[in-house]
């Protein structure tokens, strides 16, 4: 008999639970990846809804004012109502505020139905409640650039459209992040989910790259396309999104362990806390953060449960906030999130004004803060995995965020050289804490051993924590806007004031961390099945 290829001996090396965990891996991976594709293409466009009139010849000014008051029409007229100023209403002095405006609407819809994403969709199947959001998002995108071919120049339909755009993707955070902590345990959550948080920055440079491509020929396409993208993506996930590993018979966990169904039955099991001499490890960050003395209960309950936490009700929004340390990662989000998304949203019009880049090549440029991000949460995930400490891990990034702001509004206008260097610096230092705390802090919030397998709970703390962060996200574009008029270098002093406020709302927990002591590297154990 012919030995197998070495291709095919790959392949059936993997379990077929393997093959399904990778699968779904990939597949939310695209999912978010696509949402934050349709996300970027307003920064990039920005460039050209407000063009500098100063660019254009001071003759060619002047012949068009004396033109103005013979014809009374507006200067330099250009085909779709498009004057050298850019395109109106954000063609007039007070831009950036309106710019700002249209941040602030797509990000306190967003914050505000967050909320209320997390307890709806843990009581709707995630495959449907997903499919919906995108293929909302994709239709409305795409109606924000439509705005460009039908000569649309009302504000109030662009925040209008921004605003509902807003509250159809918050379908999209709770609903992945809990169908990935269905599938995966939590053994190296941190390096995992520091890989796959990795979505984030993929589809900002994917979107800025798209957006970039039209964006001084037909930005209206830099809209559609991505609203398309969006579109597509909501009909792959309602025909191959897998909710949870026991709808195809596979284990939650990345562990080898006995399975929770036998024969197509839920198995029961018995679900006890260990007595004083019973050696069982503890989860080691939640002893940290849980139990100030580091000790067992001393009073032990019995329960049987099933094992798929089937007849729990679903946690209440109150119930979750009693969750120890949902509170102060929310709140630090708060902050690391606004510094973010003031870089998401503004930093193409930054290097656009201090490097003297048009729209299309300031939009390539800031895709380099988005592949430090990348490197910035991969990397939060591994020290914290390493260090079993998150809280601590997170202060340090921004502990270190804060100077690092200050050195990038200094040396960004040395030249083109400098500002690379400090894009990729910045972005690994700012999305680093926030990457760690959306996804693998919110994934061991949302299954701590508290609430006793309770499957409902990982989506509202989720939103909790990702919504209370997306108030920050929504301020910190709107106060970018009012305060850049009066110089960048207030924005950026703006940005480590919030910098430090992050890492004062996690002064406890790291307190707490580092006071905990005899923590074995192997001491974690896998999440039960929920």
């Amino acid at each position: 008999m012919a030995p197998l290829p070495i291709g095919i001996r790959f392949l059936v090396s993997f379990s077929r639970d393997q093959w399904y965990r990778a699968f779904t891996f990939i597949l939310t991976f695209l999912l978010y990846a696509s949402f934050h594709l349709s996300r970027k293409p307003i920064s990039i466009v920005k460039g050209e809804l407000h063009r500098y009139c100063a660019s254009v010849n001071e003759g060619e000014l002047r012949f068009n004012s004396q033109s103005q008051k013979a014809s009374d029409t507006p200067p330099h007229q250009l085909p779709g109502n498009e004057t050298d100023c850019g395109w109106a209403p954000f063609d007039q002095d007070n831009y950036q505020q309106l710019l700002g405006a249209l941040d602030y609407s797509f990000l306190c819809a967003y914050a505000i139905g967050m909320y209320l994403s997390g307890i709806i969709g843990e009581r709707l199947p995630i495959r449907y409640y997903l499919t919906f959001g995108m293929l909302a998002s994709g239709a409305f995108t795409a109606l924000f650039g439509l705005g460009y071919f039908y000569n649309i120049h009302s504000f109030g339909f662009y925040v209008v459209t921004q605003i509902i755009n807003g509250l159809v993707q918050t379908t999209g955070w709770p609903s992945v992040v809990t169908c990935l902590g269905n599938w995966f345990g939590k053994g190296r959550r941190g390096l995992i989910m520091g890989v796959w948080n990795s979505h984030t920055s993929v589809g900002n440079i994917l979107g800025s790259l798209i957006a970039g491509y039209w964006v001084s020929t037909c930005w209206g396409l830099s809209f559609i396309v991505p609203g398309a993208i969006v579109a597509a993506m909501g009909i792959v996930c309602f025909l191959f999104l897998i909710e949870h590993p026991k709808d195809v018979a596979c284990s939650s966990s990345l562990m080898a362990h006995s399975r929770s169904y036998e024969n197509g039955m839920p198995r029961f099991r018995l679900q006890k806390h260990a007595l004083p001499s019973e050696k069982k490890p503890l989860d080691p960050e939640m002893q940290c953060l849980l139990q100030p003395d580091g000790k067992r209960p001393v009073h032990q309950n019995h329960a049987v449960l099933p094992a798929d936490g089937s007849g729990m009700a679903a946690i209440s929004f109150t119930g979750a906030l009693k969750i120890p340390g949902v509170i102060e990662f929310s709140l630090c989000l708060l902050f690391a999130k606004l510094v973010s998304y003031t870089f998401l949203f503004w930093l193409p019009l930054y290097i656009t004004n201090v490097d003297h880049l048009d729209a299309k090549k300031a939009g390539e440029l800031s895709t380099l803060f988005d592949v430090g991000g990348i490197f910035g949460g991969i990397l939060a995930g591994v020290i914290s995995d390493r260090l079993k400490k998150r809280a601590s891990t997170c202060g340090l990034m921004l502990l270190l965020a804060a100077p690092t702001l200050y050195v990038f509004s200094t040396v960004s206008k040395m030249g083109l050289e400098a500002t690379i260097a400090m894009l990729l610096l910045s972005g690994a230092l700012v999305s680093g804490p926030y990457a760690l705390i959306t996804t693998a802090v919110s994934a061991d919030l949302g299954t701590h051993k508290s609430l006793k397998g309770n499957s409902h709970a990982l989506s509202t703390v989720t939103a909790i924590i990702d919504g209370t962060g997306s108030v920050g996200a929504a301020l910190g574009p709107l106060l970018a806007g009012l305060i850049s008029p009066s110089g960048w270098n207030n924005v950026f002093y703006m940005l480590m004031l919030a910098d430090a406020c992050a890492l004062l709302f996690l002064i406890r927990l790291i307190h707490k961390e580092l006071s905990c002591s005899g923590l074995a590297t192997g001491d974690q154990v896998p999440f039960k099945e929920h």
